[in-house]
């Protein structure tokens, strides 16, 4: 049996300050409106910015905590193969 994931996705990674490893996810949104979203949320220093990747979850970070933050649309679709 074979999976395959969402069709269009956008990978999205989040540098934090003084952290070891930076944020990644998938999100469905397109790479126009994680842009929208990182640049209102850098209007407000002491907001936060608030992405949903493709399961639902929420990743929040603190605005000043923010280093940079990379959008990459996918390209490749992940494969996945189970046993039965």
């Amino acid at each position: 049996m074979t999976h395959q994931s969402k069709e269009s996705s956008v990978e999205v990674k989040i540098g934090v300050q003084h952290a070891h490893r930076e944020l990644a996810l998938e999100s469905a949104q397109t790479p126009a409106e994680v842009a929208e979203a990182v640049n209102k949320a850098l209007a407000d220093r002491d907001g936060v910015l608030t992405l949903v990747d493709e399961k639902g979850r929420q990743v929040i970070v603190p605005v000043a905590k923010i280093a940079y933050v990379e959008i990459d649309e996918a390209t490749q679709r992940r494969v996945g193969f189970t046993v039965s």
